[in-house]
């Protein structure tokens, strides 16, 4: 799928392979929409590729051969620019409004401060994205309309994943830019967020790193990137489920000033393939040796 505008985004998410699901795996791209509102660029500033900058372009396809080893795959359709599903539900700017927002509206956060709250104020090197104050109206419509409606559909299908498989393992995927850090030791092809170790098991992230780092990656935990919202809030180990990020480095697969898919993307899509693959069943049979080892 190439990046639209449309009139309308019907619909805002999909989720592929859910009848297939043979496993407790679920894979989620929030980020990587491309379908953008007419209403909205016409709103903004900047120009269509500079709207882009937010994106974790290609993504879901990177991951999407994940659904032939038994695992949805959840995506966004809607752009990260327009609306933002890993952050709270009402992390907002109350510069960016006209009108008071409403009590429960978390304004404070580190996140608002940056620009980047569920709606967000700026793209790539803070740039602002509009240039009037939006109605407080606007905003809680987006939340309504497309943030609540993917994120009731991801509960329930962690839910049910839940109760059909006795966990849950949400693998939540993004990419960072090559540019992401200037420290060359924090460089990375690859940066699993665990919330170090709160969100996830370590079988299941030791796994990741380990089929990651033998298809010859670099991989790093947790810095830069610990994960956001969705790791945080859905990853719950005690209570059989887990969350977990991956952070993809861009400059592997694409021409990033270009949003075009680049030399090496079939590459990197066939090593994930194959990565993810192999994690899944090595820590389907990590899970089950306690369990035969009780019978």
């Amino acid at each position: 799928m190439t990046a639209c505008l449309a009139e309308t985004i019907d619909p805002a998410f999909e989720i592929l392979g859910l009848e297939a699901a043979t496993g407790p795996f679920i894979f989620n791209s929030p980020h990587s929409g491309r379908v953008y509102p007419t209403s909205f660029v016409a709103q903004t500033r900047l120009d269509f590729a500079t709207l882009r900058r937010s994106e974790d372009s290609f993504v879901d396809e990177l991951f999407e051969d994940v659904v032939n080893a038994g695992a949805p795959l959840m995506r966004a359709l809607f752009p990260r620019s327009f609306l933002d599903l890993n952050r709270e539900p009402y992390e907002l700017d109350p510069r960016m409004f006209e009108g008071r927002l409403p009590p429960y509206a978390n304004t404070r956060s580190v996140r608002v401060a940056g620009g980047l709250g569920t709606i967000a104020r700026v793209v790539g090197d803070a740039q602002e994205i509009y240039p009037r104050r939006l109605t407080v109206a606007e905003g809680l419509e987006r939340i309504e309309t497309y943030y609540k409606p993917y994120h009731q559909a991801l509960r329930r299908l962690i839910a049910s994943t839940q109760r059909r498989f006795g966990l849950a393992v949400l693998v939540d995927c993004h990419s960072m830019p090559s540019t992401s850090t200037r420290d060359e030791s924090m460089r990375a092809d690859f940066v699993l967020g665990d919330r170090y170790g709160t969100s996830c098991s370590g079988i299941i992230t030791a796994a990741l790193e380990r089929e990651l780092s033998a298809a010859g990656y670099r991989v790093l935990r947790n810095k830069p990137y610990a994960g956001g919202y969705i790791t945080e809030h859905y990853g719950n180990p005690a209570a059989g489920l887990h969350a977990v990020q991956i952070e993809v480095n861009r400059g592997l697969y694409m021409e990033e000033a270009l949003y075009l898919r680049g030399a090496g993307f079939d590459r990197l899509r066939a090593d994930v393939r194959e990565a993810m693959s192999r994690m899944v069943a090595h820590v389907l049979g990590a899970l089950d040796a306690p369990r035969a080892a009780a019978e």
